[in-house]
């Protein structure tokens, strides 16, 4: 039966739709970046044209064009379309949509394009029920998710996908949306004499975060309360009206997800590379997001002995009192001592002797022949022990320079090389000396040196 009443429908939901979803472009010429996979020449445009489309999966943040991209596959597609939320879908559902895609295929030849919008949502065995459809090619899958699909998606379902990674659009790729929006008499507010003030327009580029959604949703809102029951005239907004519409900064950080991840190994590798302001930087990102300031405190500690070690002990010292203090303060005092750890560690000098050395030992106690303990070095409290040969062990103390040459390996190996940065430098000045104390005292005896004193010169 026909709906009389169909055209009033659709004007009446177009009417309703916010301005992001209506300023959606209808052609590819009208997409807004994603330059890198959307480009002329560039793979995912070429599919989209020759309608050789193959299963994809498109991940990036909120508001970058996902889903957009979709609705323009679904004009470009001579398949049939269509579109799901996996928040909203159950198994059922999609096994329905599954049955008639083989039936569409079947009788006309059709394919089907499943868009399969926060795929994420989907747990594995729902995910399992795509399979062997996409394996077979009966349909195309188009999803889009925020979360790492490498994660957050079956690795065979990804494994038989395209992974297309949406970045955050740039500035101007905002302000450009903005610029339409405010224009565009059909679909904008073109019709509503607007004086936008460029500050307006620059501060929500830039605070938007390259969210375009967030950004159009600030212009709307900014006009649309002055239009209803404001003064009549031009609309004018600017800065103050600009920073009202948006309120505060949303960052996005899922505190499972890859924004935790990325923005943990961003801090560290800042404070391994010595950048004290890009440590700061991520520090105070991860803290705004509601970071667990413990979880911080745990990846200072780890860095001071992974990354600093001899080089700076202090490094450890004070990275124990954050951890301390961040436990027994809590936020926001513990944001300060936090700061302060984070740039001790970014000025230190920098090594990873100790961790290198432990490295290299496990791997030895993992895959060689497992060493005894020296008879000299075996406990001796014990009645019998030197009826055993568990004696000759030397005091150091008892000697003037508090070392005597004595085996305490077995073997002539060296694990730890000191570097010639900070504190450690003068260990190694003090192991090198020992090298000659072993060395004259094997030319005094006429033998060689003690094995596993590690004659080797400490590397730099």
């Amino acid at each position: 039966m026909t709906d009389l009443f169909a055209p009033i429908h659709d004007q009446r939901r177009a009417a309703a739709q916010p301005l992001a979803a209506r300023m959606r472009p209808a052609t590819l010429e009208e997409f807004v970046g994603q330059q890198h996979i959307l480009g002329p020449g560039k793979l995912l445009r070429r599919l989209i044209q020759a309608d050789r489309l193959t299963s994809i999966i498109l991940y990036g943040p909120p508001g970058t064009g996902k889903t957009t991209l979709a609705g323009l596959i679904a004009r470009q597609t001579r398949a049939a379309f269509v579109e799901l939320n996996a928040a909203a879908a159950g198994v059922k559902e999609v096994r329905a949509i599954l049955t008639a895609a083989r039936q569409l295929l079947d009788t006309t030849g059709q394919r089907t394009v499943l868009f399969l919008d926060e795929i994420h949502r989907f747990n594995r065995a729902q995910q399992d029920i795509l399979l062997a459809d996409v394996e077979e090619g009966r349909i195309i899958l188009v999803g889009a998710t925020t979360e790492n699909p490498f994660f957050s998606v079956n690795s065979p379902l990804v494994s038989r996908s395209q992974i297309f990674q949406f970045e955050a659009l740039s500035v101007a790729d905002i302000r450009e949306l903005l610029g339409r929006a405010a224009a565009d008499k059909e679909r904008g507010l073109g019709n509503i004499a607007l004086q936008l003030d460029p500050a307006a327009v620059e501060f929500w580029a830039t605070a938007c975060d390259g969210d375009a959604r967030r950004a159009l949703m600030a212009l709307e809102i900014a006009v649309r309360s002055q239009v209803a029951g404001g003064p009549a005239g031009p609309v004018l907004v600017d800065l103050a009206v600009a920073r009202e519409s948006m309120q505060r900064k949303a960052l996005v950080y899922d505190h499972t997800g890859d924004a935790h991840y990325d923005a943990a190994s961003a801090l560290i590798k800042s404070m391994r590379g010595s950048d004290p302001d890009a440590a700061i930087y991520w520090l105070a990102r991860m803290l705004e997001a509601g970071e667990e300031p413990r979880f911080i405190a745990r990846r200072i500690a780890i860095l001071a002995s992974e990354d600093i070690g001899n080089a700076d002990p202090t490094a450890l010292v004070l990275a124990a009192a954050a951890v301390q203090i961040t436990e027994f303060v809590g936020l926001p005092e513990c944001a300060l001592t936090l700061a302060q750890a984070v740039t001790y560690m970014s000025c230190c000098p920098k090594s990873n002797a100790s961790c290198a050395a432990l490295a290299e030992a496990r791997d030895d106690v993992r895959n060689q022949r497992t060493l005894p303990v020296p008879k000299a070095l075996r406990d001796t409290h014990y009645q019998g022990a030197k009826s055993l040969g568990n004696d000759g062990y030397k005091y150091p103390h008892d000697s003037p320079e508090g070392y005597v040459v004595q085996d305490y390996l077995g073997v002539a190996k060296q694990y730890y090389h000191p570097t010639d940065r900070g504190r450690e430098a003068t260990f190694r000045q003090y192991l090198e000396k020992l090298v000659l104390l072993r060395t004259d005292s094997a030319v005094s005896s006429g033998g060689s040196a003690t094995p596993g004193q590690g004659l080797a010169e400490p590397k730099s």
